[in-house]
């Protein structure tokens, strides 16, 4: 058994007593999903909502695209449905994806309903756009590029004149409190001006994002660390398909720069991708071209450099102009204009890198973990709507629909209130050698890009699992002070369950590539799990279902 699966690790801090707080609904995690569930929290009690950074970091934050939505008369939900299930390559729950699509209509008439800008047409309808793996045009947008910003300003502006919620931003969750009976009642947090505190609340709903940033190469916001699946883990919470990285096909690749996001929209307005010689990359790979599912997009650049030695492709929006492209993507024009490349006159370079955490805390169609008291939203989920891969803007939206969906599960429970107790840290921690923080998480996100990244096989994850033992010896038991260290010791488990999950699924399907299984199982489409002191991993079927005409 690993390190890993030891119960005493939960992370250890200088023993003791800790204040204490009391709240109806806990909310971990302040992008969309942490959001939707407050306002919905509010109306049945008081809420207290942790967000790590400020209210404005966060993967929901810088989102470009938008939110996906049948909303055209010539649309349908079971379209959305068909090409959510098919992007997912089998994974997808059937009874998840149709509330997804079809709830998800209701979310944005109330969010527009609720001061959201949308862009329109001249005649005022709802200007929808298109994007990788989407048959029709339904992507909702706002200022071309800016939709998260706008949803998390309207989203904020709703919670700013809710009664009953209280925003704890740069507030860190160290940990989930459970009882005698493995029921989650609060989290230990940190917060630079009120120390350590014990939060008691009925319920707790973990809406504190991915994971992205335990790769080296990144879309990700700094927060990204994957501390709710990490805190769920260690209090006994069952982890199901975590393998699942989604890569995202196009972020700019630029020496020394961070990798900004080349939204799909762009390809959705005409533009394609080419190599250094002019050459289309995914010229005869997918009947959708350029504007394939993501997995199938990134594969076929990544096989492309490898055949032909270059280190980036590019992207060819030169037939949009540069007027054009500023006018539709102006975010993104503005970010290019700092690295002197004119969108819509030159070629854009790019290279794929770590975007979307598709697996994470196994949930039912409501929200609800295996633990008494938790429940889990957004991309900390696995709730079936993403499969193997996501399919492009569903994430907003699964915010919406799910974290909200939460809450009304969290309030049908009718959870008691929590027994508060004498709360002391008394966690045995090692004695071991100073540990270089800095060094420790640039190894380890190397060891990851290198080891469990877009393309992978068993001998490297097998390596890469002795690392993060390795590591582990050292960084799972010292006692840190600040997020820094937490964010390690999360980062670590993180990776650590991501590569054992890699090396279990013996098959490439979506955004999961084995060189060494280069075909999907022919034994069928099955979800991956297990959780805390299970020696391994449990298999579970998913029902196909073959969606109507």
């Amino acid at each position: 058994m690993s390190i890993f699966d030891d119960r005493r690790y939960l992370i250890p801090f200088r023993s003791q007593l800790l204040p204490q707080l009391f709240t109806d609904t806990l909310i971990i995690g302040g992008g969309v999903a942490g959001m939707r569930a407050s306002i919905e929290a509010a109306r049945h009690g008081n809420v207290f909502v942790l967000t790590k950074g400020p209210v404005d970091l966060s993967n929901s934050q810088v989102a470009q695209g938008g939110i996906a939505a049948a909303l055209d008369e010539s649309d349908s939900t079971e379209a959305h449905y068909r090409d959510t299930m098919s992007a997912g390559v089998g994974l997808c729950e059937s009874d998840s994806v149709r509330t997804l699509v079809e709830e998800g209509p209701g979310e944005i008439e109330w969010l527009m309903e609720s001061g959201m800008r949308v862009d329109r047409e001249q005649h005022g309808k709802v200007a929808l756009g298109l994007e990788g793996g989407h048959g029709h045009p339904r992507i909702v947008h706002t200022d071309g590029d800016m939709t998260g910003r706008e949803l998390m300003r309207s989203l904020c502006a709703i919670v700013s004149r809710t009664a009953g919620i209280r925003l704890f931003d740069r507030c860190f969750a160290i940990d989930l409190c459970t009882d005698s009976n493995g029921r989650v009642c609060g989290a230990i947090t940190w917060h630079p001006k009120y120390g350590l505190q014990v939060i008691w609340a009925r319920a707790t709903i973990l809406a504190a994002g991915g994971a992205g940033q335990v790769y080296r190469e990144t879309s990700n916001p700094r927060v990204a660390t994957g501390d709710a699946i990490a805190m769920a883990w260690r209090a006994g919470a069952v982890m199901r398909d975590i393998e699942f990285m989604q890569f995202h096909p196009t972020t700019l690749y630029i020496a020394g720069a961070p990798r900004h996001l080349i939204s799909e929209a762009v390809r959705g307005e005409g533009a394609i991708l080419i190599d250094r010689m002019g050459n289309r990359v995914m010229e005869g790979r997918h009947p959708q071209g350029d504007l394939a599912p993501r997995d199938v997009v990134t594969r076929g650049i990544v096989e492309h450099l490898a055949r032909s030695g270059d280190s980036h492709a590019f992207i060819d929006a030169r037939s949009m102009g540069s007027a054009g492209f500023a006018n539709r993507f102006p975010g993104l024009a503005g970010m290019l204009a700092g690295f002197g490349i004119d969108g819509g006159t030159s070629l854009i370079p790019i290279h794929p890198a770590a975007h979307y955490t598709v697996g994470g805390v196994q949930t039912d169609l409501d929200g609800r973990t295996n633990l008494a008291g938790l429940y889990a939203c957004g991309e900390a989920a696995s709730n079936g709507v993403h499969g193997a891969n996501r399919l492009a803007s569903n994430s907003l939206l699964e915010g919406l629909v799910f974290g909200r969906r939460a809450v009304l599960a969290a309030v049908k429970d009718s959870l008691p209130d929590p027994v508060p107790i004498r709360w002391e840290s008394r966690v045995r921690t090692v004695v071991a050698g100073e540990l270089d923080l800095g060094d420790v998480r640039s190894s380890l996100r190397s060891a990851m890009w290198r080891n469990v990244g877009i393309v992978r096989e068993g001998a490297k994850l097998r390596d890469c699992l002795d690392m993060f033992s390795f590591w582990g010896r050292y960084a799972l038991g010292s006692v840190f002070e600040d997020p820094e260290g937490w964010e390690t010791q999360n980062l670590l488990t993180i990776g650590h369950l991501m590569t054992r999950a890699a090396g279990e699924r013996r098959e490439t399907r979506g955004s999961h590539v084995r060189t060494d299984w280069p075909e999907m199982d022919p034994a069928g489409a099955f979800h991956l799990a297990w959780k805390v002191g299970e020696p391994s991993v449990s298999r579970t079927i998913v029902r196909a279902e073959v969606a109507s005409t």
